[in-house]
């Protein structure tokens, strides 16, 4: 069931990636080709630290998404916030890379509600807001802030 959840925000996280990596490179090929969470550990009874594991085709110039920040939220309500490490993405390339995470659950949300909504094996209800700070590879002196608000994720079902 953790696992669900925890899809449910790997999504939200690729959504986020896949709109940053349009607006800085100014290229629509470019597409995360699979996704995967390799590892999660609970940090708490209200938050767990994940590596998940995504395959981005990248035809356009290597870039840095510096950090993910948003919140997950179902029928409206923030049920949990997240946060990612940053990586690297190669120019002109397809490859598979880690994104670490963490994931806290919000106040007034519990554990048992995560899982009822994860049981349902449906992303309707569900929505994030993110914002992104990306930067040019080479300097990384070229950053650019990316907010997306009410982004609905049973868009990005498979």
């Amino acid at each position: 069931m953790l696992v669900k959840a925890f899809r449910h925000i790997g999504i939200v996280i690729v959504a986020a990636l896949v709109a940053v990596s349009c607006g800085v490179s100014k290229v629509k090929d470019i597409a995360v080709i699979s996704f995967g969470v390799d590892y999660i550990v609970p940090t708490s009874t209200r938050s767990a630290d994940a590596k998940l594991k995504l395959g981005i085709d990248n035809p356009a110039m290597a870039f840095a998404v510096q950090e993910i920040t948003g919140a997950i939220k179902y029928n409206d309500k923030v049920i949990a916030t997240f946060v990612t490490g940053g990586m690297e993405l190669e120019g002109k390339a397809q490859q598979i890379y880690d994104l670490p995470c963490t994931v806290t659950l919000a106040d007034g949300t519990s554990l048992l509600d995560v899982l009822v909504i994860a049981s349902k094996q449906s992303l309707e209800g569900l929505k994030a807001d993110f914002d992104i700070q990306a930067a040019l590879k080479k300097n990384g002196v070229l950053r650019a802030p990316y907010s997306f608000r009410d982004v609905d994720i049973s868009q990005f079902r498979n």
